[in-house]
């Protein structure tokens, strides 16, 4: 599900609902669901929310160029570069920021979807496929050691200071990515706890996968 694409409607009113049959329902919610937790914690989606990231971190390492750049050179020709860096790192940084924004607003309304769509029936056999396990603990680790690695930075950058010498342009580009980086990780886990909370709260009675052998190594069937 990209970012342009149309997200599915809410589930019509009880008393306008127009569905032959309950299995018919069920096939609607299923393959509404499926949509729905494909454009929530696909691995493609976490894929994209690190192009942001990497777009704003571009951005910003622009930026801060531009600054140590105009710290180092006074001159007309600093000034100019440090001018046109700055405008690129905008450039960069804008969108970046915008699309996260943007990405944020889309996940609560795939949410608010997922809970009136799952809460119109219960459907265990169908539902086994939209827990995803692998996907939210995917996005779960992934996510956990960018934010570790950006907190980090922001912690560790700090009290290597004075070892840096003068350069405050410096110190403030690593820490501003380490603060991108930490976002990003923070974003990435809330999404994997939602959609496990999800999966608990609205999924009920969705039996777990069956292992493909038993434990005394006969297949199941």
């Amino acid at each position: 599900m990209s970012q342009h694409t149309q997200l599915p409607p809410p589930p019509p009113p009880v008393e306008i609902r127009a569905w032959p049959d309950r299995e018919a329902m069920l096939a609607d919610r299923a393959v509404v669901l499926g949509e729905l937790v494909r454009g929530h914690v696909s691995p493609g989606r976490l894929v994209l929310l690190w192009l942001w990231g990497v777009l704003g971190a571009v951005g910003w390492s622009l930026i801060s160029t531009a600054m140590i750049t105009f710290q180092e050179n006074y001159d007309l020709v600093g000034v100019v570069l440090a001018l046109i860096l700055a405008v690129m790192g905008v450039a960069c940084l804008v969108p970046a920021v915008a699309l996260v924004c943007l990405g944020l607003g889309r996940d609560r309304e795939i949410r608010r979807l997922l809970h009136a769509w799952g809460e119109l029936a219960h459907d265990p056999e169908r539902d086994v496929r939209l827990r995803k396990p692998g996907a939210a603990l995917l996005w779960l680790l992934m996510s956990y050691a960018l934010c570790a690695l950006g907190l980090y930075t922001c912690i560790a950058v700090p009290a290597t200071e004075e070892g840096l010498g003068d350069p405050y342009g410096l110190v403030a580009l690593i820490m501003g990515l380490g603060m991108i980086a930490w976002i990003t990780g923070l974003i990435g886990i809330v999404k994997a706890f939602a959609h496990r909370r999800w999966v608990a709260r609205v999924l009920v009675g969705v039996p777990a996968p069956e292992p493909l052998f038993s434990l005394g190594g006969g297949a199941h069937r």
